[in-house]
């Protein structure tokens, strides 16, 4: 086996042990990327001299019996709209292309105390908004499973960087499934956990009430080894729960024997395909057969969860990227003749066309005359969405439903924005309620995996890793590509 299959605790277990340096492990992944990184294109930057500089050093920390930190020997990957100083932050948007980060993300520095060893930034769709990664103004990203394919989206490049085995870990964002999504579509796990769960302090704003930072790896375990750091209270974000942070690697490899598991009939509706139906009907048994009672809830708004975030997700977006004007830091036209030409042609350019979509969306409802429409009465929607999993999970531990409504679509399909934003069907809902959900591979459909998702309560992460660690126990995990 090569350094670079093994798992984020199999890595971190070798270099404490002394079996393999921090060296060799950075280098074994370089050549990782560097053999498959021109067939998937999961990254925008990488760090090598840096990264192989800090494997140095933390060579020399264990020679010299100083502590190690909990991702002591562990390589990661963050996505582009999450700061590091020194390292060019762009959203993946020509209106950043020369961005250069002033400070660290609270995540990035959690990932450096503990001595993680960050490889570069990952590919995303411009500003995190789509669902295929091929929004991205630096290049498109393929799926490791089949090159012909999209990774899904927004977090596309953290989701193929996995699968394809350059990183075990990848951190991304999730504003209504841009973790789980393209988790589902390339065969790894994706966590977004509870809204204020982990600090956004750094995170370039898409829509703040929805956003999170999430995790995708190759296994449950390196999930709760990677939530362990990431999780919990900041000084820097208002938003942050001081909720207690439990040790998450507690909840592995546990029994689930009584656990109560529902099955919302709003979730397998017509277009779902019916083999994914089947996938999750597979799960379902390997439930059944650790134990778990099934049971069947109903969560009656679900039929407007897409309108409600694509009213929401907009407005929020509008305001949040007014700030990028060509005054203060990115992008300028060169060819304006006062103000307001400055403004129209800087974000004219600079913006590509999805994110102007939504912008003029987002415009739309928050103007005079519609924000009591549209804007006040989605929120109100929300309101009622949230209701209806507060409800449902004081009757059940935790919510089954698929992750996506199709396989990975090829890159030269053209769909519709509305076919695209169809793609979040049953993702978005977590982010309205802002409870925690993960993605995990339920199986392979023309041998191209589908994932099936979990829900649960807020800041009851544990449960979801709980059940998940479970169910990859029972049906394995898949092998990833080799992409020889």
């Amino acid at each position: 086996m090569f350094i670079y299959e093994l798992t984020a605790k199999e890595l971190r277990d070798k270099f404490l042990s002394g079996e393999i340096s921090a060296e060799e492990i950075v280098n074994s992944f370089y050549e990782r990327i560097e053999k498959v990184e021109d067939k998937i294109k999961s990254f925008v930057s990488l760090r090598k001299e840096q990264a192989l500089e800090e494997a140095k050093k933390l060579d020399e920390k264990r020679k010299n019996g100083e502590r190690l930190g909990k991702l002591a020997g562990i390589p990661l990957a963050i996505k582009d709209n999450i700061l590091m100083e020194g390292q060019k932050s762009t959203s993946c948007s020509k209106i950043l292309e020369n961005y250069v980060g002033i400070y660290d993300a609270t995540v990035v520095k959690k990932l450096k105390e503990e001595d993680a060893i960050i490889l570069g930034v990952t590919n995303m769709d411009e500003f995190a908004m789509g669902s295929t990664t091929k929004t991205s103004y630096h290049h498109k990203t393929a799926n490791p499973w089949d090159l012909g394919r999209v990774p899904g989206g927004s977090s596309g490049g953290a989701a193929a960087s996995v699968a394809a085995q350059e990183v075990p870990i990848s951190l991304g964002s999730d504003t209504g499934g841009s973790v789980r999504q393209p988790a589902s579509f390339c065969g790894v796990i994706g966590l977004k956990p509870t809204y204020g769960r982990v600090s956004r302090y750094g995170l370039m704003a898409f829509a703040s009430s929805l956003d999170q930072i999430g995790t995708l790896a190759k296994t449950v375990e390196d999930i709760a080894i990677c939530m362990n750091v990431i999780a919990g209270s900041d000084d820097y974000d208002a938003t942050v729960s001081k909720t207690e942070v439990p040790d998450y690697t507690e909840f592995l490899n546990k029994d689930i024997k009584g656990l109560k598991v529902g099955l919302p009939k709003e979730y397998f509706i017509e277009g779902l395909n019916p083999e994914i139906k089947k996938m999750v009907d597979n799960s379902v048994n390997a439930l059944k057969e650790l134990g778990a009672e099934i049971v069947e809830v109903s969560l009656p708004h679900t039929k407007y969860a897409v309108p409600t975030y694509y009213v929401l997700a907009p407005a929020e977006a509008s305001s949040n990227l007014a700030r990028f004007d060509g005054i203060r830091y990115g992008y300028r036209t060169k060819d304006y003749t006062d103000l307001e030409s400055l403004y129209v042609k800087t974000r004219t350019e600079g913006f590509g066309a999805e994110v102007k979509r939504r912008i003029m969306m987002g415009t739309y409802v928050l103007s005079a005359g519609f924000f009591d429409a549209y804007f006040k009465k989605a929120q109100k929607v929300r309101t009622l969405i949230k209701q209806d999993f507060e409800n449902v999970l004081t009757k059940v531990d935790v919510i089954l439903t698929p992750v996506a409504p199709s396989i990975a679509f090829k890159l030269s399909d053209v769909k519709t924005p509305i076919e695209l934003y169809l793609e979040d069907i049953f993702t978005i809902s977590a982010n309205l309620a802002g409870i925690p959900a993960i993605s995990l591979p339920g199986g392979l459909l023309d041998n191209l995996p589908v994932g099936v998702q979990f829900m649960g309560r807020p800041f009851d992460e544990g449960t979801l890793i709980k059940v998940s660690s479970a169910l990859e126990n029972k049906i394995g995990r898949l092998n990833l590509p080799k992409l020889d």
